[in-house]
Order: C-alpha cells, then sequence, then structure tokens
C-alpha cells in the first residue's frame, strides 16, 4: 500500500473567482471568523500572513469531530492561476502524515455564473495504518460553502 497519495475534490460557488482567492490569498487571518470549524488562528512567526515561506501560522480546527493543531506555511501563490499551495506541519498533523500539502486553484465557470474551486492534498503517511485525510476533504467542502455564503453577503 502507498504511503504518498493524493486527494482531490471541486466545489462550485457562486462567488466570483477572484473574490474568494483574495480572502484566501490576501485576507487568510480572517478565514478564523468565518468558518464553524476553525477555532483560531494566530501568527507565529514573522509578520506577514501571507509571505511565501516567511510566516508561520498556528491553526486549531475541528476535522472528524476532533480538534486538531497544526502550524502552516504558504508555499505557492499564483496571482494569474488562483493558486495557492499551503504547508502543514506540527501539531497532531505530524503524528500521522510526514508530507501534508494543501492547495486550491479557484476558477470562472465560463458557460455560468460563479466559480469552482478545486481543493487539493498530496500527503505521506508515517506507516500503512494512517486512513487517507478524507475528513479533510470534507472538512474543505464545507468551508469552501461557508466561505462562499459569506463572500455573497459581503
Amino acid at each position: 500500500m502507498a504511503l504518498t497519495s493524493k486527494l482531490s475534490i471541486e466545489t462550485p460557488i457562486s462567488s466570483p473567482a477572484a473574490k474568494f482567492f483574495n480572502l484566501m490569498a490576501r485576507q487568510l487571518h480572517h478565514v478564523q471568523n468565518v468558518c464553524e470549524r476553525i477555532h483560531g488562528a494566530k501568527l507565529n512567526v514573522g509578520n506577514d500572513w501571507h509571505s511565501i515561506g516567511g510566516s508561520v501560522k498556528h491553526w486549531t480546527y475541528i476535522i472528524d469531530g476532533k480538534v486538531v493543531t497544526c502550524n502552516e506555511t504558504i508555499d505557492v501563490i499564483d496571482e494569474q492561476k488562483y493558486l495557492v499551495i499551503f504547508n502543514l506541519f506540527d501539531g497532531d498533523i505530524s503524528k500521522i502524515y510526514k508530507v501534508f500539502k494543501l492547495g486550491f486553484q479557484v476558477s470562472d465557470n465560463n458557460n455560468t455564473r460563479g466559480a469552482s474551486v478545486n481543493w487539493t492534498v498530496e500527503y505521506e503517511k508515517i506507516n500503512d495504518g494512517v486512513e487517507a485525510p478524507y475528513g479533510y476533504m470534507e472538512y474543505l467542502d464545507k468551508s469552501t460553502q461557508e466561505i462562499d455564503a459569506y463572500l455573497l453577503k459581503a
């Protein structure tokens, strides 16, 4: 059984791609006020939430009904492709995954209003006994819907 793998999910949203991308790439600190399952986020290292590789954020959130913590840095912000890749490490996540990369790309729908958010999780389990991070996919889908609802009101 492979220890390294990838999961993806696509979530349709009614908000424009640029609006969703702006919140996630430039106002990440605000997500904790929008998503029910995020209990807190704070900047641990650095003074810019959105610097690539330089700042470290500490997150507390709910996965599969359990409180989980991790640190996070941003590996990539691509303004042209509306793409962001995060690296999650330490805390609870490092107890079961050696590598955990979480990325999204958002794109406007050409034929209809709204957009699609494509989330991808690339991970390496510490051993074969660890389940794939299906709970994260459900969390990302639900959080995307909450962010969309917030952006539609804003």
